[in-house]
């Protein structure tokens, strides 16, 4: 059984939308590395269809001379949930349509895999796993900026507690904060 484990990008003012403010802080080795240990455990990637359209184009055409990261995102079985789109295979290899969210779909995924499930931006599908109690670690690397608007991770109204179990600064000035289930 495996542990469902995910990555965000986010700015202190908690926004996660296609975090182009990424590129002027670089992605130094210390940053790598951190993603790295994540990624490193896992034998699964989980994702939304909308951060798998993105991702698709940008990661399956990278080899490992582009970027350390290639193998990992090109070799590792992919699951899609979608309640929209029948062909993932097609679009990007070792992929697989799972259907719509459901809960109980994802705790056998979770129960069958071999390693952890990894899941990288996908902010409407981590919002239903948080929701769920199906998410072990959440690692928000919070960049230091406020941009005012976007898609947040918790939108307006949300109520979700969790349990600091980790924190790293970081080279460029992100601080990596890692959150799983609440204590008790």
């Amino acid at each position: 059984m495996g542990a469902i484990k995910v990555h965000e990008f986010t700015t202190v003012d908690g926004v996660v939308d296609a975090p182009m403010w990424t590129m002027e802080y670089g992605f130094p080795d210390d940053l790598a590395a951190s993603i790295g240990a994540l990624t490193g455990s896992s034998t699964g990637i989980l994702l939304g269809r909308n951060t798998f359209e993105m991702f698709a184009p940008a990661w399956s055409t990278r080899t490992v001379e582009d970027d350390e990261g290639a193998p990992f995102f090109n070799d590792t079985c992919k699951y899609v949930v979608s309640s929209t789109m029948t062909d993932a295979e097609s679009v990007w290899r070792n992929s697989t349509v799972i259907g719509g969210y459901s809960a109980d779909r994802i705790r056998a995924l979770k129960d069958e895999a071999d390693g952890d499930l990894y899941v990288s931006g996908s902010a409407t599908l981590v919002r239903a796993l948080l929701a769920d109690g199906l998410v072990d670690e959440l690692h928000l690397y919070v960049y230091p900026l406020a941009v005012g608007t976007g898609i947040r991770l918790f939108p307006e109204g949300t109520s979700q507690a969790m349990s600091l179990i980790g924190t790293e600064s970081l080279s460029n000035e992100v601080a990596h904060l890692t959150y799983g289930p609440p204590a008790g």
